[in-house]
């Protein structure tokens, strides 16, 4: 059914380049998840290799290594990531996040001191946001980081950060003024070949999680390291709150766009399922329950998917409101939430077998719902417009 829908924004060069990352994904990605997932982390020669097939930093310019594209060229991986059940590639904080982070904010020479090497995969970078007693309240960040004339001593703890264990480069948020809140707040580029000699800086153990197991994600400590002045990113403190709002929009579509690829690849395993299945001498199929609550997923899945390409048009074209961008990010996790749990549910105990993709993709949609900002903060940032 979803073969019959195109979306808007897909134009003959984004065709060419879905069939490049599926063909790619299959032969370099696929034969390895079942190892990733057991290790916790994705080898460092796939960021190599993913880097080389120009899949890294798509949406970045020429200049500085990129792919020179824009956010529809990153709407074609997370869709291809999920359609191929591939849920442990940092890339969408790597290229989608931090990349755009570099770009937007920082200067010429960091720009050309990073970018090139992260569209490479020479550097896997991360963004440490979140901490032991702060996540969706930014503002309320603990970490410190203070200017002592040459570089800035950082204090603190962050957890959860994707990319985590492996990632050289990391995006901190941190407070340069601890006696202000949101304007205090400065993003700080780390990178960990300088600070893990010393001791100051340490990585915990790779967080053992109810899904996304390839996913490598740690909690990382700051005592009293140093960090040259020169890595905050841009040229005045106080810009990181600020920063951080004009672009956790483009991480909440790139959620909403995960989440559609994931409804509309459970919904492909279960009509599959469904026609093959026999119950009481008949397709589970031919059963009327059967095909009304699969004809009311198959029109959520729709509704999200328009929704969602209408949001990356307008975000591509710098005209996606936060309210937009934040109805985006709950509804279609919330459904993929729901239907994800549905469609398990036809496939009776099978569904709860880790062996069978739909027992996975249950697993990794949990996660949806929080991070990004919690479905709940979503809510509360759409309320404020009414």
């Amino acid at each position: 059914m979803f073969e019959n829908y195109q979306s808007p924004w897909m134009d003959e060069e984004l065709h060419i380049m879905r069939d490049a990352v599926k063909k790619f994904l299959s032969k370099e990605f696929l034969p390895y998840v079942g190892k990733w997932e057991k290790q916790g982390f994705i080898d460092r020669d796939a960021w190599l290799k993913a880097g080389e097939a120009g899949i890294l930093c798509a949406s970045i310019p020429e200049e500085y290594g990129g792919g020179g594209g824009n956010f529809k060229h990153e709407m074609v991986l997370v869709e291809e990531l999920g359609y191929a059940r591939i849920s442990g590639f940092g890339n969408s904080v790597h290229s989608g996040i931090v990349a755009h982070y570099i770009n937007s904010y920082g200067t010429e020479e960091q720009k050309l001191k990073w970018l090139p090497k992260m569209a490479t995969g020479e550097i896997v970078s991360a963004i440490a946001m979140t901490e032991p007693g702060t996540g969706s309240d930014l503002q309320a960040v603990a970490t410190t980081a203070i200017n002592d004339g040459q570089n800035y001593v950082v204090n603190g703890q962050k957890t959860f950060l994707t990319n985590g264990g492996t990632a050289n480069l990391i995006c901190l948020v941190a407070k340069t003024d601890p006696a202000e809140t949101s304007k205090g707040i400065s993003l700080i580029m780390v990178e960990t070949e300088s600070v893990e000699g010393d001791g100051g800086f340490t990585r915990g153990a790779n967080l053992e999680k109810l899904g996304m197991k390839a996913q490598d994600t740690a909690e990382i400590f700051f005592d009293d390291v140093k960090v040259p002045a020169d890595n905050l990113l841009g040229t005045t403190e106080g810009k990181g709150f600020v920063q951080l709002m004009e672009q956790l929009p483009q991480e909440r579509i790139i959620i909403a766009a995960g989440a559609c690829s994931a409804i509309e690849t459970a919904l492909r395993l279960t009509s599959e399922y469904v026609k093959e299945r026999k119950a009481f001498g008949k397709r589970i199929l031919d059963f009327q329950n059967t095909q009304f609550r699969l004809a009311e997923r198959y029109t959520e899945a729709k509704l999200a998917r328009v929704f969602v390409d209408d949001c990356a048009m307008k975000l591509a074209e710098g005209k996606l409101d936060n309210a937009s961008a934040a109805m985006a990010k709950w509804w279609t996790t919330q459904k993929q939430c729901e239907i994800v749990d549905e469609c398990l549910q036809f496939f009776g105990g099978y569904g709860f077998m880790m062996e069978y993709p739909i027992a996975k993709m249950y697993a990794d949609s949990r996660i949806q719902k929080i991070y990004g900002g919690s479905n709940e903060i979503m809510k509360l940032l759409i309320a404020r417009e009414i």
